[in-house]
This record gives structure tokens, sequence and C-alpha cells, in this order.
């Protein structure tokens, strides 16, 4: 549904984006998340569904334990995505954790430990889960598991020398914005069905260090590191900037900052997701690049930073219509205009289902693995989940 000619109809939108979501992406999860008959989801996947490896990497499992519970939460109430839900759920608390209670990066369908804790994210995506699946179906175990993983990993999360985040490692003397902005995220969905006014305060204060360290006043940019003192870095590291991962954190910070009514911070969040998506977007070939440095300089820090990955363009559309709904004013739309356009004609498989995860800057498929083999049920649907719920409010008569 291209909109490049035409005012954007929300309510058109909305329909367009629930069918893509519930006869594409869905489906290509039925019919081959679980084509290997082991327990967990088939995440190791070709863009086509063939199955590349039966590994169980960990992010990919608890982050689709959110994506069935969210479907089930926030599209229809249909019992085999709840099913499915539960079933992940059940692997990997099962086979999830080593015995320090830390979740694992990898393990085999068997439930072998393949690969250890080498990841704090992997946490973070397990409270986020579990917390969804809570919602749908107040499972207990889903809610202490949730809690026992929060107990774990507060503390951890202070000691900056110790913290692991594979796959991507923090360079030395610094700290890194995705561990606040994954947790600022998942405590304030356990503080949600908790009310706990401590777990609150965790999620707070990593809020706050998103918006008031790592998104720097003098620039408007959100370092990907900074000093574990809150120092800058003049370092391709310390300049690292990812635009999709500005922009998903944005919304994440105003999700929670609405609850506060903070409009000073989500006005600053507004503005840092209008500041990315320029400086992100590839005036050449279209499209948002995956990494820049700060200052225009060379070399760029991030691996693969001028490729064009499908992530990305998920959290921007969902940004920007969050931001439309908020603001009003006229980049919003523009702006979500102009990805949908380009993401829609460059991503989707009608003949599968799913989208493209990788393009080179010029929009042409590439087969480089960028980060992790995996082909996740989580950007996309979840993108497509949040959409149309927004939708469904900025429609009601």
């Amino acid at each position: 549904m291209p909109l490049h000619q035409k005012d954007i109809d929300l309510a058109e939108l909305r329909t367009f984006l629930r069918a893509h979501l519930l006869e594409d992406v869905v489906p290509f999860w039925e019919r081959y998340g679980f084509q290997s008959g082991h327990p967990g989801i088939d995440t190791c996947l070709s863009d086509a569904g063939e199955l590349l490896s039966e590994d169980r990497y960990m992010w990919s499992q608890l982050r689709a334990i959110y994506t069935f519970a969210s479907l089930y939460n926030r599209i229809e109430r249909r019992d085999e995505w709840l099913q499915r839900a539960r079933e992940i759920f059940r692997f990997a608390a099962a086979h999830g954790r080593d015995d320090s209670g830390k979740w694992c990066f990898r393990v085999a369908p068997d439930g072998r430990i393949l690969t250890g804790a080498t990841s704090i994210y992997a946490d973070g995506f397990a409270i986020i889960g579990f917390t969804e699946l809570y919602r749908a179906c107040g499972e207990p175990a889903a809610l202490e598991l949730a809690l026992e993983t929060y107990r774990n990993v507060l503390p951890r999360l202070e000691r900056w020398d110790e913290i692991k985040t594979a796959p991507y490692e923090i360079p030395p003397g610094m700290k890194a914005h995705g561990v606040s902005m994954i947790f600022s995220h998942a405590f304030d969905a356990l503080a949600d069905v908790t009310s706990d006014p401590r777990i609150a305060e965790a999620a707070e204060y990593h809020c706050r260090e998103v918006t008031d360290r790592y998104l720097r006043p003098d620039s408007g940019l959100v370092l990907e590191y900074i000093g574990v003192d809150n120092s800058a870095f003049d370092t391709p590291a310390g300049r690292a900037v990812v635009p999709g991962h500005a922009i998903e954190s944005m919304w994440f910070q105003i999700h929670q900052l609405r609850k506060r009514n903070d409009t000073e911070r989500i006005t600053r969040a507004l503005a840092a997701i209008r500041r990315h998506f320029e400086l992100g977007w590839d005036e050449e070939f279209g499209g948002l690049l995956l990494g820049l440095d700060a200052a225009g300089k060379t070399p760029v820090y991030w691996q693969y930073h001028d490729t064009k990955l499908w992530w990305p363009a998920t959290e921007a559309l969902y940004a920007l219509l969050l931001a439309h709904s908020i603001c009003g004013k006229p980049w919003c739309l523009e702006y979500y205009r102009r990805m949908h356009d380009w993401a829609f004609s460059h991503y989707p498989l009608p003949e599968h289902g799913e989208w493209r995860q990788r393009l080179d800057r010029r929009g042409r498929p590439i087969t480089d693995v960028v980060a992790l083999p995996v082909k996740d049920p989580f950007h996309l649907p979840r993108s497509l989940i949040l959409s149309v719920g927004l939708l469904d409010e900025m429609t009601k008569p």
C-alpha cells in the first residue's frame, strides 16, 4: 500500500497493517517456526523459511514469548497464540539459565548449554517476555521467573567492568546505551504488573540514564557508548550512533514518561526521533543507515554501518506514528510516509510472508550474518502490533 501519492488515511493504514500482520507475518512463523518438532521456536531460518540450524538463541526464544503473548493481549485472544507463548516459556524456564541464574546465550534443542551467559540483554528479554505472558494468562511461574531475573540482574548492572553484551563488546572504560535502554523498558513492564515502587524506581533510573546521559544535549544524538563517568570519548566507539537503536530507545522512554506526565523529557525524546531519522536517512538511495559517526568522521565504528537492516525501519515506523499521535507536527507523517514507502517496496517477500532482513546501501539483498544468525519474530510483529493498537486509538469515533 504505497502512501506517496495521497494523504494518509489512518483507518485504511490500520486495516493494511493488521492484514499484513495476520495474513503474512504471523503465518510465516506458524509455518516455519516449529518445523523441527523440538521444544521452543526455530529462528535460525533463511528469509524463505529454510531451517539452517536447530540451535536455540535465547534472545530469540525469550522475544518470541513476548510476541505470541502480545498478539494474544493486543490483537485477538486466540488460544493458539497463548499456547505458543506458554510452550516456548516452558522450554526457556527449564533450560535457559545457568547455575547462577543468569540467562544463557545459546542452547541446543535438548536443553544443553552451548554458549553460556555472555549477554545481559538476554536477562532483559526474559523479563519482557515473561511479563507479557503474565499479562496474558496470569501464569504465576512467569511472574516469579521475571522477578527472579530482576533480583539477579539488578546488582550486576552496577558492575560495568563485568557486564557482557554479546554479540557487541563494550569498549574498555565505557558503558553501553543498549543496557539502560533495555532495562528501562523491562523494569517498567515489570513494575506495571507488580506495582512495586522499587522496580519502578529502577526503571526510572535507567530511563534517566538514557534521556540525560546517552542523549547528549549538545548534539541531540544518542551515543551508543559513553564513559562510566558519563563523559563523551572522542574515539570511533565514543562517536558511534545507531539511528534505529536511538529511535527505538526513544519510544521505549516515551511509553514510560507518559505515565509520569513528564512533558519535558517527552519533548526531548520526540526531537531525538526526528533528529535520528533525519541523520540516518540516506538521501541518495533511501532507507535508514545502520550506523553513523556523530562527527561525520571515518572510520565508522559500527560494523556493516552502511547496510539497511529491516529492524531500524520497523522501529522508525512505529515511533513516527507514536510521535504523530502525541504532537501532530507535519514531520511525523511526512517521515512516516517516506519510511513506509521505502520499507514496503524493499523488505517484504510476499511469496513467503515475512521481510528480508539485510540489504546493502543500494537496497539489494545481502547474505552476510549481521549480529546473530537468526530471523527473530520480534521487531516486525511488535511494530505491527503496536501500530495497529495505536491506530485503533487514533481512529476511534
